[in-house]
């Protein structure tokens, strides 16, 4: 009488032991995708009104003796020293990085006017994500965001 004793995993099991593991990793990951989204957003919306309240006392301070601004762009928050975006001392301006899930709407580009801090002009910004969240940004005409 010969009996064999085998020890290990039949190929079967290899296999539905991996689409197990491969299933529940999905259903990880799909339910994780959202709450990303919704970090990139409150963090987007939390640097967006931080260089917004930067510019403002770099502009009442006259840091540089300027106006200061900040401007959304190509996935971007920059905030410069100038009166426009497009006339700006380039070699202060301090760039931080959109997430490429969002979409930045409505003002582009905030100035706030030198020693009076006033925001040109006022406005709302709009981030959206991908699964269409929205945080919306309000500057009013003190240059407070709400």
């Amino acid at each position: 009488m010969n009996h064999f004793q085998y020890k290990g995993f039949t190929l079967f099991e290899l296999l539905l032991s991996i689409s197990i593991i491969g299933v529940i990793a999905g259903g990880i990951l799909a339910l994780d995708i959202p709450a990303q989204q919704r970090n990139d957003l409150d963090t987007t919306r939390d640097a967006i009104v931080q260089s917004l309240y930067s510019a403002q006392i770099r502009a009442r301070g006259v840091d540089g003796d300027s106006a200061w601004g900040v401007s959304l762009q190509n996935n971007a928050i920059t905030l410069f020293k100038g009166s426009s975006y497009a006339t700006r001392d380039t070699t202060r301006d301090e760039t931080t990085e959109i997430p490429r899930t969002l979409v930045a709407t409505g003002l582009s580009e905030i100035v706030f006017t030198k020693l009076s801090g006033d925001p040109t002009p006022i406005g709302i910004i709009t981030l959206t994500s991908k699964t269409n969240e929205v945080r919306t940004l309000s500057i009013n005409t003190m240059g407070l965001v709400e």
